[in-house]
């Protein structure tokens, strides 16, 4: 049975294969952008700002819908949110830029990056290097690419041109066999979906035990299914270095508070 992933993959692929777009302009276009800001630093400059706890940074996401959930929030600002996050503690961006799945675009990033400091993750389904080139323009200053959508050549020729672009690529794994996969790359960054690709439920048993096989040296982010800053304490006490959390931010009523509840603050910080 095909799962959500297969279909969104399909279709961007299939636009991908309608792409008539000179790669050459685009790269051009690409590399004369304003260099990125530092993603993967900002994940490691966190500070402990609870006594004896384990710090962990988060990426907190920017998007309208989900596939699973529906409407989460249509009518947002993106502006608006990225401040809300950014004043709340929240160490980077995650916006999703996909249109029919997600209800996401190319503007939501800009808006969002514009209105804040922070940098920002490209949260879409990368399947060439056209998507690359249009991050970078777009302003994106890191890139996500799923290793179960790609095979090993193109998840090396992409992760080689985000490099190259000076963006960083969240390589997203969901077992040990897409870890492996990931780790033969050089991945730096490497995220860890704890929701099962064909039951969409929460495993975070199996996240948890493929957190364990990343190496010393190599991010890790825990994906999907954050929901507390419990959960968000039992992740950064498992040694992950960051949690991406979208939905329950998506929800919230003060997400300024809410982020700043997950990352241990309180709301009068600034």
């Amino acid at each position: 049975m095909a799962t959500y992933l297969d279909r969104i993959g399909a279709w961007h692929r299939d636009v991908a294969s309608l792409d008539r777009r000179g790669l050459d302009d685009l790269a051009a276009e690409a590399y004369a952008a304003p260099p990125p800001r530092d993603f993967a630093g900002a994940l490691t400059a966190r500070g402990d700002t609870r006594s004896g706890a384990a710090t962990i940074s988060l990426i907190a996401e920017i998007k309208r819908r989900s596939p699973s959930k529906g409407e989460l929030a249509p009518d947002l600002d993106p502006a608006d949110v990225a401040r809300a996050y950014e004043s709340g503690g929240a160490s980077c961006l995650s916006v999703l830029t996909d249109s029919p799945y997600f209800g996401g675009s190319a503007e939501d990033l800009k808006l969002a990056r514009a209105a804040v400091g922070l940098a920002v993750l490209r949260k879409d389904f990368t399947v060439s290097p056209a998507d690359l080139y249009d991050a970078r323009i777009m302003g994106a200053d890191a890139v996500l690419l799923i290793v179960a959508l790609l095979d090993d050549e193109e998840l090396a020729g992409l992760h080689r041109i985000a490099g190259e672009l000076g963006m960083a690529a969240v390589v997203e794994v969901h077992d040990e066999v897409e870890l492996e996969r990931a780790l033969e790359t050089g991945a730096t960054l490497v995220g860890v979906n704890q929701r099962d690709l064909h039951t969409f439920e929460v495993d975070r048993a199996r996240a948890m035990r493929v957190a364990r096989q990343v190496p010393a040296g190599v991010l890790k982010i825990a994906e999907s299914g954050v929901e507390s800053a419990a959960d968000v304490a039992a992740l950064a006490q498992a040694g992950f270095d960051a949690v991406l959390v979208g939905e329950v931010l998506m929800r919230s009523g003060d997400r300024r508070a809410f982020t700043a509840e997950l990352v241990g603050r309180t709301t009068s910080c600034g």
